[in-house]
């Protein structure tokens, strides 16, 4: 059966984080700021994890009056990958970050960033206009208001976006609850899934008690960043 031409897979996908700073979050009051770190790092460790290319912007973090790096809880993830740091709030127009992209190969790009109706949006417009296939996370993405949030939302579905939960980008890398893929997944689950994470402890602690064998894959399970 030939694959899904919209399917996302950990050998056809890039995840493109968009200033995901302290002082820019400030700003933002469409979610509840503690869930956005707890999202954006969920989807960064799953990137991590499965070995999907990953490319960090920021914006004026540095060369400015105030320092404002790129979120701890993503900068931990990838200590040896240096955001690319500018003083436009289009990333997509900043040659590295292209050339960043383009190094991968890949055509299928998963964004998020701050705010999702300027820096995210600008680039994912952008992007689908240069032939790009655009799915933005829109729940590790916030906005200055809820209704910024959402026009920012409409314009990018409206030129062709399609967007996404961090859970559902989390599945379709991963879809079967027996593959290496969604083992290598188990840590970030039991972290930051939420009600997924209820759900694995609960099957987790079935496994631990001798009450249930646990899903078994044939293949060997994958290692962080194998791929």
């Amino acid at each position: 059966m030939p694959n899904n031409p919209n399917e996302l897979t950990v050998d056809n996908s890039v995840l493109v984080l968009i200033d995901h700073q302290p002082m820019v979050a400030f700003a933002v009051t469409s979610i509840e700021r503690t869930l956005l770190i707890n999202n954006v790092a969920a989807l960064a460790q799953c990137a991590r994890d499965l070995g999907v290319p990953v490319v960090l912007t920021t914006v004026g973090a540095e060369g400015s009056v105030l320092v404002d790096p790129i979120f701890k809880e993503i900068g931990e993830l990838f200590p040896d990958i240096t955001p690319i740091d500018r003083t436009s709030t289009h990333a997509w127009s900043h040659p590295k970050v292209r050339a960043a992209i383009d190094a991968t190969g890949r055509k299928k790009l998963i964004m998020a960033g701050l705010a999702t109706e300027v820096c995210l949006a600008q680039s994912a417009l952008a992007a689908l206009k240069d032939g790009f296939e655009v799915y933005f996370v829109s729940d590790a993405s916030g906005g200055v208001t809820t209704e910024s949030h959402e026009d920012g939302k409409a314009r990018m579905i409206q030129a062709g976006a399609k967007p996404m939960s961090w859970i559902a980008v989390y599945n379709e890398w991963a879809p079967d609850y027996t593959s290496p893929e969604r083992q290598a997944l188990l840590d970030v689950t039991r972290r930051r899934g939420g009600g997924a994470a209820l759900i694995a402890d609960y099957a987790f602690a079935q496994v631990t008690a001798g009450l249930v064998k646990a899903p078994r894959s044939e293949a060997a399970p994958v290692q962080a960043g194998s791929r």
